[in-house]
């Protein structure tokens, strides 16, 4: 092949500047972020309430980088050539912040660490975020999220978020975008869901 070199992509962002690979290293691997789904600022605002997001539990396949592919047959394959920019519980953790934090409903949104006199945890497991293929190659994605009460202990409320995407194309930067998709619609009513119940 002609020159080597490496690309970092990011959803909506393209980072210039990368220098080529000297004496034929390894190949070039895309990374991929997830974007953080636009968030309604209307609705119940709770300006006393104080979340915490913490990072979301996971089994071992998908905490970690790789981009997760399963089979009709049950098997696990990690995509070649792609992965997430960082481990993929903290890219969730960091975009769930961020949605929060966007609704503008609650008084403070915060992550562990960052000071705040917390009243509601927000608890998620990672329990599907994957491409599966064999016939409609579709990413599915699935939360399972708890508002656990700081003070009491105690779990106010609990809820499965799923979303699904199909697949246009072939490749990393096509399953990611998949990913990228679904994990919009499965917590397309996050905020809205966390506020009812608070």
């Amino acid at each position: 092949m002609g020159t080597r070199f490496c690309a970092t992509l990011f959803f909506g962002v393209a980072l210039a500047g990368c220098a080529a690979l000297p004496g034929g290293g390894p190949p070039p691997v895309d990374a991929f972020d997830l974007t953080t789904p636009s968030v309604a600022q209307s609705g119940r605002r709770l300006s006393r309430i104080q979340l915490l997001i913490t990072e979301p539990t996971a089994i071992k396949a998908l905490d970690g980088q790789d981009i997760v592919i399963k089979t009709d047959s049950g098997a696990i394959q990690l995509l070649g050539g792609a992965r997430w920019a960082d481990r993929l519980p903290r890219i969730v953790q960091a975009r769930l912040a961020d949605l929060y934090q966007r609704s503008g409903r609650f008084g403070g949104v915060g992550r562990p660490g960052e000071g705040l006199a917390i009243d509601y945890q927000v608890l998620t497991d990672l329990r599907a975020f994957d491409i599966r293929v064999g016939g409609q190659d579709r990413a599915e994605v699935e939360l399972f999220v708890r508002l656990l009460n700081d003070r009491s202990g105690v779990v106010r409320a609990s809820r499965s978020f799923t979303g699904s995407s199909p697949v246009a194309g072939t490749g990393g930067q096509a399953f990611a975008t998949a990913l990228d998709r679904a994990f919009a619609n499965a917590v397309s009513d996050l905020v809205e869901w966390t506020g009812a119940r608070l």
